[in-house]
């Protein structure tokens, strides 16, 4: 018998072995990517949601119309205090689209003599 024969399929076998790591690795850094645009996209609906109150609209509308699709849905806005805008957006599982956590971002009046 040949030294050869007795190791095909070798790299098959550890090729199968190795998927579900790749895969995890793959859905681990697709949650991550997923987590870094809820950030962003909750700081963009607590801006809007401070504009809203500084004309007297409602600010959960404000921050529902700032975001797209299914993530308006997502998005929590408390009541207002002191000026001060803070807006809760869930992040979904990318496997399970169930919620993973939340993230924060707060909007409110610039302050200071410089401010615009």
């Amino acid at each position: 018998m040949r030294t050869g024969d007795r190791e095909s399929g070798q790299a098959s076998v550890e090729l199968v072995a190795l998927l579900p790591l790749l895969a995890a690795v793959v859905l681990g850094g697709w949650q991550v990517v997923v987590a870094v645009q809820a950030w962003g996209m909750a700081g963009a609906a607590a801006r809007a949601a401070s504009r809203a109150v500084a004309v007297g609209a409602d600010p959960e509308r404000a921050a529902r119309a700032a975001l797209p699709g299914q993530w308006g849905r997502r998005v929590h806005v408390p009541p207002v205090a002191a000026g001060q805008v803070t807006v809760r957006l869930e992040v979904p599982l990318v496997v399970t689209g169930a919620r993973l956590a939340d993230v924060r971002a707060t909007a409110g009046p610039a302050s200071g003599a410089g401010a615009r």
